[in-house]
């Protein structure tokens, strides 16, 4: 158990090492990270704690370390923050409007920012149209700007985000054990590379969305409708992607559940509708239109089967009959199995080239979802560094979620005959 121990440790010394290496090698910590994981689900539950929690620290704090490497949200959430200082509302103006011109300073607004409009150039992105974020996101944006200095930039929300990174991990421990559950397995958010590389480097604020919904399923598991409604509508309102989780969450006591939610994400709501009116929606509609979700043109896998015009349709099909085998199966007791295919089905579908959107997943993996979900997860990131590689955008989404589409059919297909053989390896253990 010692050398079991060491090993263990040495995989997290590995994983952060990885961390720091220049360019996309930091994407090696995958390798380490996964022996790790097996490692430490085979310790003591003492000593795995102590290597769990070590690791949800000192992993987000590593990767936030350095600026932000692959994603630039960072600078929308610190103006957004900066405008709700000023009285104004997020929704109304977007940065490039000479109604907040009086805003800008040196600090968002370089001179060799990447994103150029009327006003100068600036390091927030698309900013000649209204932010998108709901308002619990909002409402900590705001809270960050209020603490931080401006010259900080972008480092107080990578702290906050590797915070909430960590608090989850220990949220994932606590909720397992509570519901009768082997703890270990939260090594697999704690120590997950593209936890602290979304959360701690690029200071995305799903991870918040996510500690929500992990405290909504926690919070249904044991029956509390009410509580774990209002958790997961404001979840919900923090990042929509939260809300795949419905066929799951609603099982039982689903009026209760839906009505609470309902009411979190309204009271959050209302003061900004009442502020702008349809204006809250932000650049949502936009944003679908852009990635190609609103004509179909951004559903890679589907598009290699269908024609264009067809795609679009077999998605929505395809996500529908998802959403009502998710309903069916879903198990109140524990979720998270069937919200995790709820969610991978949508990954699946729409191929997104942004591995935060996956950090949902990898929270569900850890509360006990089949393992070989992770693939669908890490997935993104072969599509987000398509141009390295020398490859279009579609081939990338293409090979990446095929790969992951194939190691799924294999992890469930090695799963379901062991259980048929009555030798499940990878069984949750489960305390009597």
């Amino acid at each position: 158990m010692t050398a079991r121990r060491a090993a263990a440790a040495a995989c997290l010394a590995a994983t952060l090492a990885a961390l720091l290496l220049p360019g996309r090698w930091y994407l090696l910590s995958l390798l380490p990270f996964a022996a790790g994981a097996w490692l430490v689900m085979r310790l003591d539950r003492r000593a795995a704690l102590v290597l769990v929690l070590l690791g949800a620290v000192l992993l987000p704090l590593t990767a936030a370390a350095r600026p932000p490497d692959s994603s630039d949200d960072v600078y929308r959430y610190i103006w957004d923050g900066r405008v709700q200082l000023a009285g104004v509302d997020p929704y109304r103006y977007p940065p490039a409007a000479p109604q907040v011109a009086g805003l800008r300073d040196d600090t968002l607004w370089p001179a060799g920012g990447h994103w150029c409009v009327a006003g100068g150039c600036t390091l927030i992105n698309r900013p000649a149209v209204p932010t998108i974020y709901p308002p619990v996101a909002e409402g900590l944006f705001a809270a960050v700007a209020a603490l931080a200095p401006p010259a900080a930039r972008e480092r107080p929300l990578q702290l906050v985000m590797a915070a909430f990174a960590a608090a989850v991990g220990a949220l994932l421990w606590r909720a397992r054990a509570a519901l009768g559950r082997d703890p270990r397995r939260a090594v697999l958010w704690a120590w997950c590379p593209m936890v602290a590389l979304e959360a701690g480097n690029n200071a995305h604020v799903d991870v918040v969305a996510v500690g929500l919904a992990a405290a909504a399923i926690w919070l249904l598991a044991r029956g509390r409708a009410v509580a774990g409604g209002v958790a997961w509508g404001l979840a919900i309102a923090t990042k929509l992607t939260p809300a795949l989780l419905a066929p799951a969450l609603l099982r039982r006591r689903g009026p209760a559940v839906c009505l609470s939610a309902a009411a979190a994400v309204g009271v959050v709501y209302l003061p900004h509708v009442l502020a702008v009116g349809p204006a809250v929606l932000g650049y949502l509609p936009g944003y679908l239109h852009e990635e190609g979700y609103a004509d179909g043109s951004r559903f890679a896998l589907l598009g290699a089967v269908f024609p264009p015009w067809l795609t679009a349709p077999a998605a929505a099909a395809t996500l529908a009959a998802a959403a009502v085998l998710t309903a069916r199966r879903a198990d109140p007791d524990r979720p998270w199995r069937a919200a995790a295919a709820m969610v991978a089905a949508t990954l699946l579908v729409a191929a997104p080239a942004y591995p935060w959107y996956a950090l949902l997943l990898v929270m569900l993996v850890a509360y006990g979802a089949p393992a070989e979900w992770l693939a669908v997860a890490f997935a993104a990131y072969l599509a987000q560094f398509a141009p390295d590689m020398g490859l279009a955008t579609s081939t990338a989404q293409r090979i990446g979620y095929g790969a992951a589409l194939a190691v799924v059919v294999a992890g469930l297909t090695v799963r379901r005959r062991a259980v048929r053989a009555g030798t499940s390896p990878i069984a949750e253990s489960v305390r009597p």
